[in-house]
């Protein structure tokens, strides 16, 4: 797809993968690739569930910091809306999505894996948001999606030390769902969304909205949208296979329609 971003699918699990060697580090291009990506993960049928993976050494070291040293608050202003747009690309695909997280998750790496729904992490990794140590703050999710994940008082500390977390570290305050040994990341992360492959798609999708869409709004207006996406699901062809085996106490066989 792109040179340094690809969309890999195989038995419905689309693998957006990473290749820009040594660091991965998130520069324009790559940031643009990560967004066209994403937009076909979200728009492939095929594609039921989605693994966001750096590769078997580093998930994403951040942004490329040359592209910092001589640009201009003029334009950044213009700039910041765009990188921003490339991790809501990931965090809006309507589909399981999970971050594969092996050696580094820093900065613009660790807001990727915040904009997936869970992250399989190495027992040997490193996340952290240590922007303030280049004098600016997070700029694509980081202030925002850690402070909703782990908490605010938590995310301040990370934020205002920018000091690193390892795994044990990440598991322990929910920054991680699962840490396993380096080499098996990705065969962990495929494994926690393959069940979704088969999964009824859009409910699947219905819940990932309620959820996500709900942590903006007050109480009453998440109970309205839940009810809405609820009752929607009665005019698809998953509600009547999936209440249909129920009563005949057999599997049921989700299409996605």
């Amino acid at each position: 797809m792109g040179e340094f971003v690809r969309l890999e699918i195989a038995d419905g699990i689309g693998t957006i993968r990473l290749e820009r060697p040594p660091m991965n580090a998130l520069n324009t291009q790559v940031q643009e690739e990560l967004r066209e990506a994403a937009l076909a993960a979200a728009g492939d049928d095929a594609v039921r569930a989605v693994v966001v993976w750096g590769g078997e050494k580093v998930f994403a070291a951040g942004a490329d910091i040359t592209e910092f040293t001589t640009v201009s608050y003029q334009h950044m202003v213009g700039r910041a809306a765009a990188l921003s747009g490339a991790f809501d690309a990931v965090a809006r695909i309507p589909k399981p999505v999970v971050a594969a997280v092996t050696g580094f998750a820093l900065g613009g790496g660790c807001e990727l894996a915040l904009a997936c729904d869970w992250r399989v992490v190495a027992d040997d990794a490193k996340l952290g948001q240590p922007e303030i140590r280049l004098g600016i703050i997070p700029g694509a999710g980081g202030t925002q999606r850690l402070a909703r994940l782990i908490g605010p008082a938590r995310a301040k500390d990370l934020i205002f030390s920018g000091r690193m977390v390892e795994a044990e570290e990440a598991l322990r305050i929910g920054l991680a769902d699962r840490v396993v040994p380096a080499d098996r990341v990705y065969a962990t992360a495929v494994e926690l969304v393959k069940p979704y492959t088969t999964g009824p798609a859009l409910a699947l999708r219905a819940a990932k909205q309620a959820v996500d869409a709900g942590l903006s709004m007050d109480l009453a207006a998440g109970l309205a949208l839940e009810s809405h996406l609820f009752a929607g699901l009665f005019a698809t062809d998953d509600r009547v296979e999936g209440t249909t085996a129920f009563v005949e106490k057999r599997k049921p066989k989700f299409t996605g329609r």
